[in-house]
C-alpha cells in the first residue's frame, strides 16, 4: 500500500487518519453525552479533562489530515459518478473537516470562557486559554459545541449512508478505496 493518495485510492496515511479521527470522535461522543449523568466527583473531572484533551488531539489530527490532503491530493471520483454526486461528496468532505475543526475549537473556547482551572493536556502541559472568563461567551460556545456536534452526527450519517449505497447498490469502489487492501494469499501459504 502506498502512503500517498493515488488517482483511484486513498493512501495509507489518509486511511489511518480517517479511521483514527473517526474512532476518537466516537469515543468523544459517548463520553460527552455521558458527562451530565456523572456525579461531580474527582473521577468526573478526570473524565472531563480526558474528553477535553482528546478533543484537542482530534483538532491537531484534523489539521494534520488537512495538510496531508493538500499535499497528497485526493482520488478522482469513481468512474461513472455523476458530476452532481461528485460535487456533493466534495462539499460534504469539506463540511466534515470544518465541523471537526469547529467542534473542538468551540469546546476549547467554552472551557476558556468558563474560567475553570487550566487544562493540562493529557497531564503533559498546560493548554493556553482562548479568552478570559466570560459568562456570555461561555454560554454561546457551549451552545455552539452542542449544536455543531448534532450537525456532525447528521452529516456523518449521510456520509456513511452514501458510502454503503455506493458499495451495496452501485457496487463501486467508493467505500473500499478508504479501506486497507487485503493481501492476496500466496500460493505457498496454502
Amino acid at each position: 500500500m502506498t502512503l500517498k493518495n493515488t488517482a483511484d485510492r486513498w493512501g495509507g496515511v489518509s486511511q489511518f487518519l480517517h479511521w483514527l479521527i473517526m474512532l476518537l470522535i466516537l469515543i468523544l461522543a459517548v463520553v460527552g453525552l455521558s458527562l451530565d449523568s456523572l456525579p461531580k466527583s474527582p473521577k468526573y473531572f478526570w473524565v472531563y479533562d480526558l474528553h477535553k484533551s482528546t478533543g484537542l488531539a482530534v483538532l491537531a489530527l484534523v489539521v494534520l489530515r488537512l495538510g496531508w490532503r493538500l499535499y497528497a491530493g485526493s482520488p478522482a471520483p469513481v468512474a461513472g459518478t455523476p458530476t452532481w454526486q461528485a460535487r456533493i461528496a466534495g462539499l460534504t468532505h469539506w463540511a466534515l473537516y470544518a465541523l471537526i475543526l469547529a467542534i473542538p475549537l468551540s469546546g476549547w473556547l467554552y472551557d476558556s470562557a468558563s474560567g475553570l482551572r487550566p487544562l493540562k493536556w493529557f497531564g503533559l502541559f498546560t493548554v493556553p486559554k482562548l479568552s478570559a472568563p466570560n459568562e456570555g461567551l461561555r454560554d454561546l460556545a457551549h451552545e455552539a459545541h452542542e449544536w455543531l456536534f448534532w450537525v456532525l452526527v447528521a452529516l456523518v450519517a449521510l456520509h456513511v449512508a452514501a458510502a454503503f449505497y455506493h458499495h451495496i447498490f452501485q457496487r463501486d469502489d467508493t467505500l473500499t478505496r478508504m479501506l486497507p487492501r487485503r493481501r492476496k494469499a500466496s500460493p505457498t501459504s496454502r
